[in-house]
């Protein structure tokens, strides 16, 4: 019985194995087919027709350093009025906190505003937004040196807007 199993599993490899070769042979001689019509008829390409395009202008290029860069939504405060660089007085993880410091500037006489960085989950409170970055550090400085005697608002910095 073993000898019969072993005699039929033989005969199957056989087959097998055999069955392949008639594939192979058939590929092999389409391939080698059109590889000789490739070689008898003349290479023929016509000029490629170069047809002008327009490049558009590269974006201007803005200084970023030393200014953190961060992807916000305003969440209270004039939304339309946020530019790419803004001078952050403070950032919370508690929007009330934040309200409560935005309430204060205003009453100082800044129009803030509060932003949202969805990432990180934090509120900044941005005191004046500008659309350079020399402006707003100028503003960043100028706030710092009108309230000297505040430690918090001794860290304000700069936020790039990112899109």
């Amino acid at each position: 019985m073993k000898k019969l199993v072993l005699i039929g599993m033989g005969a199957c490899l056989v087959l097998a194995f055999s069955s392949c070769k008639s594939s192979e042979s058939a590929y092999k001689k389409a391939y080698e087919k059109a590889k000789q019509q490739e070689l008898v008829e003349p290479q023929t390409e016509a000029p490629a027709e170069v047809t002008p395009v327009a490049v558009a202008p590269a974006p201007k290029a803005v200084d970023t350093s030393g200014v953190r860069q961060e992807k916000v939504t305003v969440v209270s405060g004039n939304a339309d009025g946020l530019k790419d660089f803004s001078v952050v007085a403070g950032s919370f993880g508690v929007k009330a906190n934040a309200e409560g410091l935005k309430d204060w500037l205003d009453g100082q006489g800044y129009h803030s505003v509060i932003a949202f960085n969805a990432e990180k989950a934090m509120y900044r409170v941005i005191v004046s937004t500008f659309a350079d970055k020399t402006e707003a550090a100028q503003a960043r400085n100028s706030f710092k040196a009108k309230y000297p005697n505040r430690s918090d608002f001794q860290g304000a910095w700069l936020l790039y807007r990112v899109y």
